[in-house]
């Protein structure tokens, strides 16, 4: 009955103490890349995770880092630096 981690398919040999990871399934590495990158995301997009439509918005991203969800902006594709692409002026 092993489950293998939604975002890198290996097989989880570590529970996540987390019982969102274990609906995913994520396993321990991928899960604690999450919590990293929602935490950017959090800054990036200055989320309140008081408010319940941001953690509606995290929780987005979420399933879209473990791949259940398609097409979020371009925090998604290039969070290191999105202005890049802003390059050229009229």
């Amino acid at each position: 009955m092993s489950k293998t981690c939604a975002k890198c398919g290996k097989i989880i040999e570590e529970i996540v103490d987390d019982p969102v990871a274990d609906k995913y399934p994520a396993c321990a590495a991928c899960w604690k890349e999450w919590t990293t990158y929602a935490v950017m995301v959090m800054n990036e997009m200055r989320l309140d995770m008081s408010l319940p439509e941001h953690r509606k918005v995290l929780r987005k991203y979420e399933r879209a880092f473990f791949g259940l969800e398609k097409g979020i902006g371009e925090i998604e594709k290039k969070p290191d630096n999105p202005e890049s692409h802003h390059g050229h002026h009229h």
